[in-house]
């Protein structure tokens, strides 16, 4: 067995009696859009703190819960929050949220996030879906022993946004008339936010999203053979197309302009699923 996998056991174990059923459909929370779970009928939570082995969530702005439900008839588990790369923790340790989803049974998981945009076409507030990504900013998380009881050592990214699934997320779109972007996103280490320079260059790369997450969880789950979808809140536009200094708060503030017409399409595309 390897050294990972015990820990993920030992965290599955853990919980195991608190878990009420095998969700059908997980769904990943980015900053500003925890609030999705309030008005849903809870089945069960289970908060990451009390989970054996598992990373503390430290950003205030991601509680850090596994938070079980029902949405269109699918039973849903919601990761209210992640771990990031930047909070100290190394990329295995951020993914552990993934992967023990994929120990619970989950099949398809759908990942948000908060993103910046070097492209000048997009607006803040633009749902972008994720279409491909650059992860060579990111720590890979399958660096070091491979996880052989969760996947190969060498696992393609062919498709990695599942065709399929990003069909319903467009069809969902058209028939509640919500907007999508469609593009590139890319994640970085941070904290910080990028500097002018730098989101020259991501927009000469292609890049339309910029982030902290996202990547380094589609590629553990593809590793664990789930499929994934991506959805992007544009906040702001990236340094130096953007004026004023970037904050986190306008990363919040922004996304909650829009949490109505997200919860929408997102319960949209769940019970289509």
């Amino acid at each position: 067995m390897s050294k990972e996998y015990k820990i993920l056991k030992e965290a599955y174990d853990s919980i195991k009696k608190k878990i009420p059923y095998v969700p059908e459909i997980a769904i990943t929370l980015g900053s500003g859009l925890g609030d999705f779970v309030n008005d849903l009928k809870i089945d069960a939570v289970i908060d990451y703190a009390s989970i054996k082995n598992f990373p503390k969530a430290t950003n205030q702005n991601h509680k850090g819960k596994f938070v079980f439900t029902t949405i269109g008839g699918k039973k849903v588990l919601v990761m209210q929050g992640r771990i990031h790369f930047y909070e100290g923790y190394s990329a295995i340790e951020a993914v552990r949220p993934v992967r023990l989803i994929a120990m619970m049974g989950v099949k398809k998981l759908i990942l948000t996030n908060a993103a910046g945009t070097p492209n000048k076409k997009y607006r803040p507030g633009d749902i972008m879906i994720i279409k491909d990504h650059i992860s060579f900013f990111a720590p890979n998380p399958l660096i070091g022993e491979n996880v052989e009881e969760i996947g190969i050592r060498f696992p393609g990214m062919t498709n990695v946004y599942d065709p399929d699934m990003i069909k319903v997320i467009k069809k969902v779109a058209t028939k509640n008339k919500i907007k999508l972007q469609e593009g590139i996103y890319c994640q970085l280490k941070g904290p910080s936010f990028e500097t002018a320079t730098e989101v020259k260059l991501l927009g000469k790369l292609g890049v339309d999203a910029v982030g902290m997450s996202t990547v380094i969880e589609v590629i553990a789950a593809r590793h664990a053979g789930m499929k994934t979808a991506g959805l992007s809140v544009i906040t702001n536009m990236g340094t130096g197309i953007s004026k004023v200094e970037l904050s986190d708060d306008d990363v919040r503030e922004t996304a909650a302009k829009i949490a109505v017409k997200f919860e929408k399409l997102v319960k949209g595309i769940i019970a289509n699923l």
